[in-house]
């Protein structure tokens, strides 16, 4: 079973980067969570660009979806909205067929923002399936903002441990 871990953040060191980190390491035996890294390197959507062949960064980000069992997200939240490096690479995905049918969970990570998690469930829910169950709040104090400290913390992980088996669960895993 493969999970593919999406970050909307480009930060070097970020805290929902570290969350995806720590699902990594709290992944049930057998589900194997795949960190994608190249958010940044997508051109900017356009239609027009949309067309075989296909921008290479682009290819390889549908051809990332299409691998995975399952969709993993934790994005920030940027004026009250979704992450524009986010919100572009699902616009690249509106035309493709990789993301139909994927059980699809978002985490947010802030203890104060919650505009752009459900701007954010507004269009996974467009371009798949949402697992209501593992979308969840995972409200990380400054001091846990880190893969070892979100894993070390005894409500954190059994929550995002929780979180992941609901998925792994709606990708017809066990």
């Amino acid at each position: 079973m493969r999970v593919l871990a999406i970050s909307g953040s480009l930060r070097a060191r970020s805290s929902n980067t570290a969350v995806l980190e720590a699902a990594q390491a709290l992944a049930p035996d057998g589900v194997e969570v795949i960190l994608y890294s190249e958010l940044g390197s997508l051109p900017h959507f356009n239609p027009d660009d949309d067309v075989e062949p296909l921008p290479p960064a682009v290819a390889s980000w549908r051809a990332a979806i299409a691998s995975a069992d399952a969709l993993l997200f934790c994005s920030p939240e940027y004026a009250r909205g979704v992450a524009g490096s986010l919100k572009n690479a699902l616009d690249w995905l509106v035309s493709g067929f990789e993301v139909i049918g994927k059980p699809i969970a978002s985490i947010n990570a802030s203890p104060i923002a919650t505009v752009g998690q459900e701007a954010l469930l507004v269009t996974l829910r467009t371009v798949g399936v949402v697992v209501e169950e593992a979308s969840i709040r995972l409200p990380l104090s400054s001091a846990q903002k880190t893969r070892d400290a979100i894993i070390a913390d005894r409500e954190l992980a059994p929550a995002l441990r929780a979180a992941l088996a609901r998925l792994v669960e709606a990708a017809g895993g066990d």
